[in-house]
């Protein structure tokens, strides 16, 4: 079965190709992530302009509604061009996350929508490794409200939020289902170190401690796990799709580098051990895209087999991806590796959205359970 989009994804995604054309050529790709976070206000606000920040939230909070195919038009888009920036942690999964709140979040998801915010979730914990109930985090309530005790290990996105979700005990054990909730913490609360650091891709993440840090609880106690699940799946299908879309890039970029580059007095796509390694690539993009169309025929099964369903394409997706930027690489040979070419940057990315939300081996073992 062939995954296609309607006309109206089809022309979503039309537009963020443009729009990753005009803005993130390689040249200015390179530049914005030696200069950070400044260098990608322009584009960010424009991003905002044309409602692309809220188009994952729900329309009861503010949001256009936009639902897991219009999202996945948008990962694919971003994955073509490599377009930098925190989109699938600041629109799509701390909206998700903070629409369990009240006044307070909804404002603060307004902001986001407007492009005027950026919030990270802060899910994942020492010796936890990709399991979201593993949290030693504690919130103490008081009259003066709550405060939070612990460290969070790696914050997807987090180097440039001004706002963190994270998830902290109210009761039970460090490995119980029951007992979690969420909480609100400003970047710039008292009590709160946050140690930024950039990935291999570029992007830039934050390791989190916190002692006796103010937080603000989003919706009722006790109950977030389910929430916090389901919104990492929704943000997953998005990395998924950017992940397919960049190395159907990345095999095109590599198709028509062996068309023109001679060796030999001939092209070097017309040596067959090439031909077959081009065959192998576009078979692997097609197993990708044939999982994201797992993952639409799964959602009206409902939440349980919608999950298993992103597992699974989270495993063979991330397969597909790394072994496509590793072909991609060795098939320019030593300019392959180089910083200026982009083929080096969408093997990157393609390594950090394998373990993003999960390893290959976190999801295979979570699909099997």
């Amino acid at each position: 079965m062939r995954f296609t989009y309607s006309d109206e994804q089809a022309m979503l995604l039309d537009s963020i190709l443009r729009f990753g054309q005009e803005h993130f050529p390689p040249t200015e790709r390179h530049r914005l992530i030696r200069q950070g976070r400044s260098g990608e206000t322009d584009a960010w606000a424009r991003m905002a302009d044309l409602g692309w920040l809220l188009l994952p939230i729900a329309e009861e909070c503010g949001g256009l509604g936009g639902g897991i195919i219009e999202l996945m038009a948008l990962g694919e888009g971003f994955g073509r061009n490599l377009v930098p920036g925190p989109y699938m942690a600041s629109c799509v999964l701390a909206p998700a996350l903070l629409a369990r709140g009240g006044a307070v979040q909804d404002d603060l998801i307004e902001q986001i929508g407007a492009g005027e915010a950026i919030v990270a979730a802060a899910l994942l914990e020492d010796d936890g490794g990709y399991d979201l109930h593993h949290v030693a985090t504690r919130a103490t309530g008081s009259d003066e409200g709550w405060t939070l005790d612990g460290a969070k290990a790696h914050v997807e996105d987090g180097g440039d939020a001004e706002w963190f979700i994270v998830p902290a005990r109210t009761a039970g054990g460090v490995r119980d289902r029951d007992g979690l909730s969420l909480f609100l913490v400003s970047a710039s609360a008292p009590g709160l170190r946050v140690e930024r650091f950039r990935a291999v891709d570029g992007h830039r993440h934050a390791r989190l401690e916190l002692e006796g840090v103010a937080g603000q609880l989003i919706g009722s106690q006790g109950d977030a796990l389910a929430d916090i699940e389901a919104a990492v799946a929704r943000a997953s299908c998005g990395y998924l799709a950017e992940a397919v879309g960049s190395m159907e890039a990345v095999s095109a970029i590599t198709l028509d580098y062996l068309r023109t580059r001679e060796q030999f007095g001939k092209p070097i796509g017309s040596f067959q051990v090439l031909q077959h390694r081009m065959v192998d690539m576009t078979v692997a993009c097609e197993e990708a895209r044939a999982m994201l169309c797992h993952i639409a025929l799964s959602i009206p099964k409902g939440d349980a087999a919608f999950q298993r369903a992103v597992s699974a394409a989270k495993v063979r997706i991330s397969e597909c991806g790394i072994y496509v930027g590793q072909q991609a690489v060795q098939l320019h040979g030593g300019v392959g590796f180089s910083d200026e070419l982009i083929v080096s940057h969408h093997l990157k990315r393609q390594m950090m959205l394998a373990i993003a939300h999960g390893s290959i081996d976190h999801h295979r073992m979570r699909f099997a359970a």
